[in-house]
């Protein structure tokens, strides 16, 4: 999906600190949806780490609106954003979100590409 590194590229996060997006995938066989356990084991995280399923427009409702004060930089941003939830949806079955960790929180949002590949987006958000 290189349409997605190409969206990806200058996107920004948006929390206390502005984080980059990154494009991951695992394999695994697990059949949908994942469980927080699942997420813990395809991706070495250690047992005592806290992970919580979300819903999905908790990561996106941050990056699709467009407020009223917004510059032309702050509009385009959020045209790439709606181009890559787009792109997400038409491509990936049974997409989901989790959050890792506290205060420095990774989101994980991941679908299910086909039946052997897991594939989404990775970032951080600073909660204090």
């Amino acid at each position: 999906m290189a349409e997605v590194t190409f969206l990806l590229k200058d996107l920004w996060y948006p929390s206390e600190s502005d984080e980059p997006i990154e494009w991951i995938s695992f394999q695994t066989s697990i059949a949908p949806p994942l469980t927080t356990t699942d997420l813990v084991h395809c991706q070495g995280f250690v047992p005592e780490l806290v992970v919580e399923e979300k819903e999905v427009e908790n990561f996106w409702e941050p990056v699709i609106t467009l407020e009223d004060w917004f510059g032309e930089d702050e509009k385009l941003q959020v045209g790439k954003f709606l181009e890559l939830k787009q792109l997400m949806e038409d491509n990936l079955k049974d997409i989901q979100l989790f959050r890792v960790g506290q205060v420095e929180i990774e989101l994980y949002l991941i679908g299910q590409f086909n039946t052997c590949e897991w594939v989404g987006l990775k970032t951080k958000v600073i909660e204090t």
